[in-house]
């Protein structure tokens, strides 16, 4: 099979930022994967948790040294395929591009798109939350009102962990909720809080009402994770502590909930099994993104309907997104019907 690699760079509409600081702009990569005159399309795009950072420079590298080793294997050898990439160690972005690619190829010569290979139901997906970073608190709440005029925003997701402090934290997070008004807030500390910090802030969030916490603590820090549990009278999530099932039973007695990107996992292989070892340990599960575009947010849809909670907004941020793909029907982030992943190049769409 061929495969081609192709660099674009995306800019966000409003910046965001998290605990960990400041996000504009990324430069992500589309593979493509050719072979019986069926084209089959992936993204890598970067992250970075803690020490653990995968960089587009890394990314592409790591492509330029796997391609030509790939390239005997037929896209149906999918399990053959895994396990070299396995061997090799190759950055679980890399492992995702190639594996969303190999699925699109698959379903496109079967003329299916992969919720129905999968049989998922579509209805059952749930409307994503939209993400608000760490910003003043009328910088906040102008961001909540941004996104009830460009959609229908049923559940917001609040980027917590300022470096200012839990006060900052607090005053942020009472800015939108006045904005936004009965609609349903989680938030997400992206490893920002102490565990003091930690405590203190679930016992104030259950009193407002939040939904649950999202990565309270940073990662490294997860054997704190049993004594956040026994005082937070909150569900506890994590992300940055679990990139894939083999994370998940140490995780198991101290969270209730799992959020699955692709670009940790290593790709839509990787998230179902995510998925099943999450539900066996009797876990709600969520999909999320890094700065993703169209391509790997419309990958991640098609499990949608296996999910608990999404948030699959990234590509809603762009202003130049080359990609189109899964539909913003009331607030949810839906497959369409076309086969494969569903996605087609348009330039800059957005």
């Amino acid at each position: 099979m061929q495969i081609d690699v192709k660099i674009f760079t995306v800019n966000k509409r409003f910046p965001l930022t998290i605990s960990r600081g400041t996000t504009a702009q990324t430069t992500n990569i589309w593979v493509q994967i050719s072979e019986d005159g069926i084209e089959g399309w992936g993204e890598a795009s970067p992250f970075g948790v803690g020490n653990h950072r995968q960089s587009t420079e890394t990314i592409q590298e790591s492509l330029l040294q796997i391609t030509p080793i790939l390239q005997k294997f037929h896209p149906w050898q999918r399990q053959e395929i895994e396990e070299l990439l396995t061997q090799k160690r190759v950055p679980s972005a890399v492992r995702a591009a190639l594996d969303m690619a190999l699925y699109d190829w698959m379903g496109k010569c079967v003329n299916l798109p992969l919720w129905q290979i999968w049989g998922l139901n579509r209805d059952a997906i749930v409307p994503t939350s939209v993400t608000i970073g760490i910003n003043s608190p009328a910088g906040a709440a102008a961001r909540a009102r941004d996104w009830l005029q460009f959609m229908d925003v049923s559940l917001f997701k609040v980027k917590l962990g300022s470096t200012e402090g839990i006060n900052a934290d607090r005053q942020m997070l009472l800015a939108v909720r006045e904005e936004i008004g009965g609609k349903e807030l989680f938030v997400d500390a992206n490893g920002g809080w102490s565990l003091a910090d930690a405590i203190a802030m679930s016992l104030w969030l259950a009193d407002l009402g939040i939904k649950y916490i999202e990565q309270p603590l940073p990662r490294g820090q997860e054997t704190h994770l049993a004594t956040l549990k026994e005082h937070s009278p909150l569900p506890i999530f994590v992300d940055e502590s679990c990139f894939t099932s083999a994370d998940i039973p140490e995780l198991a007695n101290y969270v209730d909930g799992i959020n699955i990107k692709l670009m940790k996992s290593g790709g839509l292989s990787e998230a179902m099994r995510m998925v099943h070892t999450a539900k066996a340990h009797d876990l709600k599960v969520m999909f999320g993104c890094y700065s993703d575009s169209t391509l790997a947010n419309t990958a991640a849809s098609q499990l949608a309907p296996l999910a608990d909670y999404l948030d699959l907004d990234s590509h809603l941020n762009l202003i130049d997104d080359p990609f189109t793909g899964a539909l913003v029907k009331e607030g949810r982030i839906l497959p369409n019907d076309l086969p494969g992943l569903g996605v087609q190049y348009s330039a800059f769409a957005a």
